[in-house]
């Protein structure tokens, strides 16, 4: 496909993995450029496409750096350590990077950050179209609703995440927390169990939910004297989400570095 973007997909063989594999084969200015995956995956060896019934022309592999050969960008929805590890040959090969990876601490947020000095990088705890709107109409409800308003986020997720709070919810309490001048690190409160006593009003309160296939809920609940107001985004499929990253790789094209969030992407900043 000439002039089509290279994308590499990482965790090939995981749900999002094929979720993107796929989104990428129905790209018409997308190509599949490789896809690898974890040392002992039982998809190695098989086409990347395999799970579709059809061939790709692609095989899924767990040489990070032949999958990365020849590729413009890498979409990688795997795991902190993982993530980190690919970004570094990305790095080395002049590889952009989609970055839908969550539950990274501080220090591994300045790695990536340290990486897209030099290679383009776009990360987001969610890729998700709605979802970054969501946080904008947060923004603004926040700034809104900054006195008189007890704030709480509840998501809920499938029983194989393995991180809680998910990283949506944390960006989303970041991004309350920001618009009312306060810090989330010394603001959340992750569990209630026992006597807790009052509520203090200045914080934000997150609760988890983990069970069946739910793909992603989250709900921000301003809840005042007489009244709620609930802003909630659900997700029925995670195509959303590989859609979503196919636009941060076409944003990516004629970026040389520089770390970029979604809202750069879809123009809200």
């Amino acid at each position: 496909m000439a002039g089509a973007l290279r994308i590499a997909v990482a965790g090939a063989s995981g749900r999002m993995g094929q979720m993107l594999i796929e989104a990428v084969l129905g790209a018409d200015d997308c190509a599949l450029a490789g896809a690898f995956d974890r040392t002992g995956s039982p998809a190695l060896g098989h086409d990347a496409a395999a799970f579709l019934g059809r061939g790709s022309g692609v095989v899924v592999t767990d040489d990070v750096r032949a999958a990365l050969d020849g590729a413009d960008v890498m979409i990688d929805f795997t795991r902190p350590e993982g993530t980190l590890a690919h970004l570094t040959l990305c790095r080395e090969l002049g590889v952009k990077a989609v970055v839908g990876t969550t539950g990274f601490t501080d220090e591994q947020k300045a790695l990536v950050a340290a990486h897209a000095r030099e290679v383009a990088v776009v990360m987001a705890p969610n890729m998700s179209v709605g979802v970054n709107v969501v946080l904008r109409l947060l923004d603004v409800a926040a700034r809104a609703l900054a006195e008189g308003y007890d704030i709480e986020i509840v998501e809920a997720h499938h029983r194989h995440k393995v991180d809680a709070p998910s990283g949506t919810a944390l960006k989303m309490g970041e991004v309350v927390a920001a618009a009312l001048g306060r810090d989330l690190k010394t603001c959340a409160v992750y569990g209630r169990e026992g006597v807790t006593g009052e509520r203090d009003p200045s914080t934000i309160g997150f609760a988890t939910i983990r069970g069946g296939d739910i793909v992603g809920d989250h709900t921000v609940l301003f809840a005042g004297t007489g009244e709620r107001i609930e802003i909630t985004h659900k997700s029925a499929s995670r195509a959303t989400y590989a859609q979503g990253s196919l636009r941060a790789a076409r944003f990516l094209a004629d970026k040389a570095n520089g770390l970029y969030g979604m809202d750069a992407v879809l123009g809200l900043r």
